[in-house]
């Protein structure tokens, strides 16, 4: 499934981000709506779900989020809708880790 969620407010540490397979992270904004997919390993087998998926979050919790690869890069966001059938643009597409 995937969860998508609006960006609430992010360090400036993505937007200096310069190795190759990291520069998606210099691409991320406020007020940007981005998709998240939950796809093994990340799914839990017991659960069938991803840890940090903002389960239940309603409204106006902001949950907080780190990339891979560089930690610094993080920030939070708000949970809008759940989708159980993935149609994420390939821009501003995430996978849970």
């Amino acid at each position: 499934y995937c969860v998508e969620f609006r960006t609430e407010s992010l360090s400036q540490h993505c937007a200096s981000e310069t190795r190759p397979s990291a520069r998606w992270m210099r691409y991320l904004r406020e007020g940007h709506t981005v998709c998240v997919a939950c796809q093994p390993p990340a799914m839990s087998a017991a659960t069938q779900r991803c840890s940090g998926d903002g389960r239940n979050a309603h409204g106006d919790k902001i949950l907080h989020w780190e990339a891979i690869g560089n930690s610094r890069c993080q920030g939070t966001w708000k949970k809008i809708r759940q989708l159980e059938h993935c149609s994420c643009p390939l821009v501003h597409s995430f996978i849970f880790t």
